[in-house]
């Protein structure tokens, strides 16, 4: 059942990476109130595609700021090895990855894969009023488009209707060539 249109799913005392040292800040929804956040949930730190996706969201996060955006990397992994992940793997991210050992965040989203207990790879747009206005589950084994993304979420900032292909800079209704 899609979420679109309706208010994310609320979550508190994720634990996270926000501070991958110490590992003593968690997050919350509310911690995004009156922002955009592209939330981005992920099947398991140290698997296949996973780094990819990681680092080329990590790379746009800087574009992404700029059009009122932050993100939030979500998996079923625990904050342990999200540090590991990041320590042995990613390097520095410009968001935290947060985890969800009980299920409850990916099951609320309607990501959670039961059988294997782990999220789909998916990527939710929440709007600052809280409202999920853009929602996609991939397979596991296909890498996420990061300029699809930032290309739906300027979309979607303009609150306007927006043709197939619309890029910025393009009228709202004219498909760019």
């Amino acid at each position: 059942m899609s979420l679109v249109g309706q208010p994310a799913p609320g979550f508190t005392q994720l634990p996270s990476t926000k501070n991958a040292t110490k590992l003593d800040e968690p997050v919350a929804l509310r911690d995004f109130a009156g922002r955009w956040l592209v939330l981005l949930f992920y099947p398991a730190d140290f698997s296949s595609v996973a780094p990819s996706e990681l680092l080329a969201f990590s790379r746009c996060a800087p574009e992404f700021a700029e059009y009122g955006a932050q993100m939030l990397a979500i998996s079923t992994d625990g904050v342990f090895c999200h540090q590991a992940f990041i320590e042995f793997v990613l390097g520095r991210l410009n968001f935290p990855l947060a985890s969800d050992t009980t299920l409850a965040v990916s099951r609320a989203y309607g990501v959670l894969d039961e059988d294997r207990g782990v999220a789909q790879p998916a990527l939710l747009i929440i709007d600052p009023a809280g409202t999920v206005r853009y929602e996609v589950v991939h397979d596991p084994d296909t890498g996420r488009s990061v300029q699809e993304v930032a290309r739906v979420l300027q979309a979607l900032a303009t609150d306007t209707p927006c043709a197939a292909d619309w890029r910025p800079g393009v009228p709202a209704l004219l498909a760019a060539s």
